[in-house]
C-alpha cells in the first residue's frame, strides 16, 4: 500500500479512501472488502477521472447495518466468557 502524505490536520479525516484505505478502515482484506462491494454490504465507489474512491460517511453507514453477532456466534468469543 502506498502511503500519501497527509496534510490535512489530525483532527479532519479524509472524506475519500482508497480500496486498500477503505479496507483497513472497516476492518477486512482488501479481497473480502471486494467481496462485500460485490454483493452490496458496502457502498459502490465515486469516480474521480481514473480514480476509485468510497466515502468515508458511506462505508460508516453500510458498517452500522451490517449485522450484530448472534447470541449462538458468541460461544466461541473469549471476550464473552467471564472466566477468561
Amino acid at each position: 500500500m502506498t502511503h500519501r502524505r497527509m496534510s490535512l490536520p489530525p483532527n479532519l479525516p479524509p472524506l475519500g479512501l482508497s480500496r486498500e484505505e477503505s479496507a483497513e478502515y472497516i476492518g477486512v482484506s482488501p479481497r473480502k472488502f471486494d467481496e462485500m462491494v460485490a454483493d452490496g454490504r458496502m457502498p459502490p465507489a465515486k469516480r474521480i477521472d481514473g480514480r476509485r474512491v468510497w466515502s468515508r460517511i458511506q462505508l460508516d453507514k453500510c458498517f452500522a447495518a451490517l449485522p450484530d453477532s448472534g447470541p449462538g456466534e458468541s460461544a466461541g468469543n473469549v471476550w464473552s466468557n467471564p472466566a477468561v
